[in-house]
């Protein structure tokens, strides 16, 4: 198996990983701009990129994510929540499904509440063994923080009912869902897990974000502040603690979910 961390724009992390055996790879949160970058990374691992996958629709930075899926003929993925905003075809994905990618394969998590779409994924190299080795987090979880609440209301779900009239009610829900996304499907998992975000330190998708790039999930359960909390006090400080929005946000969103 090979592994690539790339950091981009935005405080942000990409992902080129895959099967160097059979040739197969997965891009994860491409940044625009970044596209040749990725195929010519993929070329040096004898590779060919058989699917490209945002974690979610991005609010801080122009996805690369299509143009690279269009270059490669891979399918551009997204979860299958992106169906009520985004305004093209993809490849929806679901939640517990198995992409086999040669020796390697990748478990899709459905973890809303940084948006309704969010997803982790969870990986194994089959050559080293059954267990998983680490987990992409995308906005979810980052090294010391989570996700913002927020992103979703308004600029992301167009076409979604909000359930409450007030923004700091639809924050507040959203914490509340991000608090049992993690507790259901992130924090049981092994704690040797490795995880990589989809952002470090200076990224405006959530606050307190270290600038290390990657930890485990027992670290994380350790000594990051929010994951001791209980569901009420999480929603609380999550809701507490929301820096400004990205700048251009609306923009950036629109082209990302636009034809």
């Amino acid at each position: 198996m090979f592994f690539q961390q790339l950091p981009s724009r935005a405080s942000s992390l990409s992902y080129l990983f895959g099967c160097a055996g059979l040739g197969k790879a997965v891009a994860v949160d491409v940044v625009a701009g970044d596209e040749e970058d990725f195929i010519e990374r993929a070329r040096q691992a004898g590779a060919r990129i058989t699917h490209v996958i945002d974690t979610h629709v991005h609010a801080d930075h122009l996805s690369g994510g299509r143009k690279l899926a269009c270059r490669t003929g891979a399918p551009y993925c997204l979860h299958e929540a992106a169906r009520g905003f985004v305004h093209f075809d993809f490849e929806a994905l679901r939640h517990d499904q198995l992409i086999e990618v040669g020796n390697v394969s990748v478990r899709v998590l459905h973890t809303p509440g940084h948006t309704p779409d969010s997803i982790c994924l969870l990986v194994t190299d089959k050559r080293r063994g059954e267990a998983p080795w680490f987990v992409l987090t995308g906005d979810t979880l980052f090294v010391g923080a989570v996700g913002r609440p927020d992103l979703a209301g308004g600029d992301i779900p167009q076409g979604r009912a909000a359930p409450s009239p007030s923004p700091v009610g639809l924050e507040r829900e959203m914490a509340g869902t991000l608090y049992d996304s993690l507790h259901a499907h992130l924090l049981n998992l092994p704690g040797e897990l490795e995880i990589y975000p989809g952002h470090q330190a200076g990224s405006a998708c959530g606050a307190g974000l270290s600038g290390k790039p990657a930890s485990t999930l027992a670290f994380e359960k350790r000594f990051n502040p929010l994951l001791g909390l209980s569901r009420e006090a999480f929603i609380q400080q999550l809701a507490a603690e929301i820096p400004p929005r990205p700048a251009g946000m609306a923009g950036i969103v629109a082209a990302n979910v636009s034809p």
